[in-house]
């Protein structure tokens, strides 16, 4: 064996050894300071009412939550209590809401109505939120071209009496002044036609119009197969538009 191979095999040794000690003293560094993150998130848990029966343990530095609360926004709020504990390393949240239960279709039906005023105006006119509502759990799907609107849905649903938990699967749109211009454009040929005007005068009920890398899809609910099919011929009448899926349905009621 030369001297330079020998070389290699006791630096690569070394910081084997290296490595080892320093993945164990990660570890009995961040315990260092269990009892003192134990004792601080425990007077901030004991300080509010809502979480009065919330528990927290602590090994090596991450802080587990049990017990129960009565709102899903609750459960949030005291992940991010102990999350923001100096020295907590992370949070393992099992926490279970324990409010009032609610049938699904029921929660759903609250939920869809909360949802239809999510950010009034502009802006809730390139939004989309669907929900599926299955023993509490909600899942909200869609897109939102800011993320102000996805945040303030959330907001609604974790304050909802009766969620016991939320997926999260709204994207927001890319930044894309081409986008844009296609929202614009085919906002005005919308809502400009005499026939398909009314829609913007309910906040609760417009067509939803999203975009992305210049795909149009519509979504909402409307009077009748004829509004349908103009809102669908207005919006493949958009310049730049590369294609169209027209996902509005005809309102039942």
């Amino acid at each position: 064996m030369t001297g330079r191979s020998l070389k290699r095999i006791l630096g690569a040794a070394a910081a084997l050894t290296l490595l080892s000690a320093t993945l164990m003293a990660e570890p009995a560094t961040a315990a260092r300071y269990d009892g003192q993150v134990q004792a601080a998130v425990t007077q901030k848990l004991v300080a509010k009412s809502k979480f009065r029966n919330v528990q927290s343990s602590v090994e090596d530095g991450i802080v587990t939550l049990t017990g129960t609360v009565d709102l899903y926004q609750h459960k949030l709020d005291a992940a991010k209590l102990a999350r923001k504990t100096a020295n907590a390393q992370g949070v393992r949240n099992q926490i279970e809401v324990a409010g009032p239960n609610v049938a699904d279709a029921q929660l759903e039906q609250k939920l869809a109505t909360k949802l239809r005023f999510v950010r009034v105006g502009y802006d809730n006119t390139f939004d989309y939120f669907a929900l599926d509502v299955k023993d509490g759990v909600v899942t909200v799907e869609g897109q939102d071209r800011t993320g102000l609107g996805r945040d303030e849905a959330l907001a609604d649903i974790a304050n909802m009496p009766g969620v016991k938990d939320v997926v999260d699967r709204v994207s927001v749109a890319p930044v894309s002044p081409f986008d844009d211009g296609i929202r614009l454009q085919a906002m005005r040929a919308i809502y400009r036609d005499s026939v398909l005007s009314k829609y913007a005068t309910d906040p609760a009920h417009p067509i939803r119009i999203i975009v992305a890398n210049g795909h149009v899809t519509l979504y909402g609910s409307v009077e009748n197969t004829m509004d349908k099919n103009i809102a669908g011929l207005r919006a493949n009448g958009v310049f730049g538009a590369f294609s169209v899926d027209n996902k509005l349905v005809v309102d039942k009621s």
